[in-house]
């Protein structure tokens, strides 16, 4: 008696436990898929997180880029005004002209004007030029033409020359050329060379043409008049 109702509850037994596995099994693969589920929904948040943040950067370092790199228009140049003086390296008026009339002007408009100076004389049938004061108001031009080729500045070769126009009776006498030069910083060696260049024929043509340069305005004033 006792075997057969142990043989009858046997499947019964059996059942209910294949039901628990079924049932066990079941709940195991629910919770797999829902925490894989999950796990999806998280890195598919990470990634776009990040492929925003590498967006906004790219962008952002592309509109620094487009700032760095973009430049500022340029400055129109403006043409500036010439000016010329026409002296004499030994004459009291040149003194006067240039301490009284072109000092103050380029001391206003020296950042708008092309300023030059010009020497006064008369030229030879052999190339060369006669000077009102004589030879040695001829060196006393070549040498402030000198100033003026090498050192174009004006607030450089024009406060030279009017050193030199100070005592203007010395010129050319060389202790007055060198405080001068060494006044406004000015090699009195180039100078020199400049001068005596070529035996003296490059400092007599550059003469030369300044006489020719003063002439002609003088004959383009007459007209005027």
């Amino acid at each position: 008696m006792d075997e057969k109702r142990a043989r009858s509850m046997s499947p019964l037994r059996n059942g209910r436990t294949s039901r628990r596995s079924r049932s066990l099994l079941a709940v195991m693969l629910l919770g797999l898929g829902l925490y894989a589920y999950c796990n999806v929904r998280q890195l598919s948040h990470i990634a776009t997180d990040r492929w925003q943040c590498a967006g906004e950067s790219s962008l952002s370092s592309a509109a620094q880029s487009d700032t760095i790199t973009t430049s500022k228009p340029k400055p129109v140049a403006v043409s500036r005004v010439p000016l010329e003086a026409h002296i004499m390296s030994k004459c009291p008026d040149a003194k006067d002209c240039l301490r009284q009339l072109v000092l103050p002007a380029m001391q206003r408009v020296h950042d708008k004007v092309d300023f030059t100076l010009s020497f006064i004389g008369t030229p030879t049938d052999n190339d060369g030029v006669a000077c009102m004061h004589g030879p040695e108001e001829c060196l006393g031009n070549i040498i402030e033409l000198c100033a003026q080729k090498l050192y174009p500045d004006p607030k450089t070769f024009l406060g030279f020359t009017m050193c030199l126009m100070k005592e203007y009776k010395q010129i050319p006498q060389r202790s007055l050329i060198e405080d001068c030069a060494l006044e406004h910083a000015i090699d009195f060696g180039e100078l020199n060379d400049c001068a005596t260049k070529d035996d003296g024929a490059f400092g007599m043509g550059m003469l030369r043409d300044s006489v020719r340069r003063s002439s002609e305005v003088r004959k383009q004033s007459s007209r005027r008049d």
